[in-house]
């Protein structure tokens, strides 16, 4: 029963309205002047590869009227030519002014300084046994005319010279030259030719490598490639060879003598405090260990940040402490005032700090083995006070190899060795034991009903 039946009406269902769902609206793109309906309905919106801008469209430029523009047919002078030669171009000319001036492009001609000698100079600091004046007169006006360039001046030469060789003379005569007129030798040694002189040797020597690597195979390449990995190979291997020998060195030269027999008389005494300290020693060998390997990944990696390289060596110097006792080295930071992190981790700062952290655990590690070097006094007091006769240090050989053997004392003037001997005697199977005078006066026991 519901609400219709209660109040009578006619179970028909009324049909629900249904709501039409908005479609999303489509960005109208609005078709761009200068284009017809057609022709934009191809591309289908795809912008043209081409601009189709209209030409009216576009800024035109401001003309004044008074200003009447023309191109005359006019010659021209060039100030980069020693000759006197004319030659024509078309020139805009204005109002029927043509244009006054060099030319546009004589500014781009640029020349070398070529430095000149005197006679008395070539005679006095450029002779040369190989070179004669008139050759050297040569190759200076040909570098003068071709502005250096030593494969022209070297087809151009009158003798059969090389390249280098000619390039060699240039230098050395240039400075020579340079170095003779200076009042000093300072006040031209930074003159790239006084500085970097020319080195004829290793230029031959550039070439013949450059010829020959332009000259090889590709056989010869693919060797060359499996050389270098070879190589490459090799080099690893030896580094990380060099690098564990170091580690290996580092933890030989943290584990002084002193601190190696301290450990060994650690371990030979016996008594429980010493087995505490020695439970002690062991961080302070193993943080070496764990120094000498963190800065032997560090070496594998080469490039690395200082302050990764920093919570490397504080990671593998609190690696053998627990967490207490990481916290405790903060704490001591903290009390001394010093950031957890350095501001300026520069590679003095960083040595320093984690020296600090160093120093604090083997406090730290120290106080701890003086605890127990303490408690295992007070434990030893205590048992010599309980036992006076027992004598605080036996000798350890004779104490490890003589077994305890109780001595035979006696209880109302009867010995235990008799007492048991007699129990043996009586425990024997097939015997009775004999009757003690002190048996014989008891009475006879009676019989029960269950012994008959």
């Amino acid at each position: 029963m519901d609400a219709k039946d209660i109040l009578g009406l006619p179970k028909i269902s009324l049909p629900i309205p249904q709501e039409k769902k908005s479609r999303p609206q489509k960005d109208s793109q609005r078709k761009p002047d200068g284009i017809s309906r057609e022709v934009y309905a191809l591309t289908g919106g795809v912008a043209p590869l081409m601009p189709s801008v209209d030409v009216n469209q576009l800024k035109k430029r401001h003309q004044p009227e008074n200003e009447k523009i023309t191109w005359e047919w006019l010659s021209f002078t060039n100030s980069a030519r020693k000759d006197d030669l004319k030659l024509y171009h078309w020139v805009r000319v204005v109002n029927g002014a043509p244009p006054t001036g060099d030319y546009s492009f004589a500014k781009y001609n640029k020349s070398v300084d070529v430095i000149k000698y005197t006679d008395e100079e070539y005679e006095k600091h450029l002779t040369d046994p190989s070179w004669t004046k008139e050759e050297t007169d040569e190759l200076f006006d040909l570098c003068e005319r071709f502005d250096l360039r030593f494969v022209v001046i070297t087809d151009r030469f009158s003798s059969s010279r090389s390249v280098e060789e000619l390039k060699n003379r240039y230098y050395s005569v240039s400075r020579a030259i340079l170095i003779a007129r200076a009042p000093s030798p300072a006040d031209v040694s930074s003159h790239p030719l006084v500085k970097e002189p020319y080195n004829i040797s290793q230029e031959i020597e550039r070439k013949r490598a450059l010829s020959m690597v332009l000259s090889q195979t590709k056989h010869q390449e693919r060797k060359d490639a499996e050389v270098l990995s070879e190589a490459k190979k090799i080099m690893e291997s030896r580094m990380a060879a060099k690098a564990a020998q170091d580690a290996e060195l580092a933890v030989a030269s943290n584990a002084s003598p002193e601190r190696m027999e301290k450990t060994t008389a650690l371990v030979d005494t016996a008594s429980p405090s010493n087995i505490q300290a020695t439970s002690g020693v062991a961080p302070l060998m193993s943080m070496a260990e764990n120094a000498a390997a963190a800065a032997a990944s560090l070496r594998a990696m080469r490039v690395y940040l200082r302050t990764y390289a920093l919570d490397k060596m504080v990671q593998a110097a609190s690696s053998s402490a627990g967490l207490r006792t990481i916290k405790r080295v903060e704490q001591f930071l903290q009390e001394l005032k010093v950031n957890l992190k350095p501001k300026v981790p520069t590679k003095a700062v960083c040595a320093e700090h984690l020296e600090l952290r160093k120093e604090i655990l083997t406090l730290l590690n120290l106080q701890k083995l003086l605890q127990n070097k303490e408690e295992g006094s007070s434990y030893r007091e205590s048992s010599y006070t309980e036992t006076p006769d027992t004598p605080k240090r036996l000798q350890r050989g004779i104490d490890q190899d003589r077994t305890f053997v109780p001595d035979s004392v006696s209880f109302g003037g009867i010995s235990t060795e008799r007492v048991g001997k007699r129990d043996q005697k009586r425990k024997g199977p097939g015997r009775e034991a004999p009757s003690s005078p002190a048996n014989s006066n008891k009475r006879p026991r009676k019989l029960k009903a269950t012994d008959s």
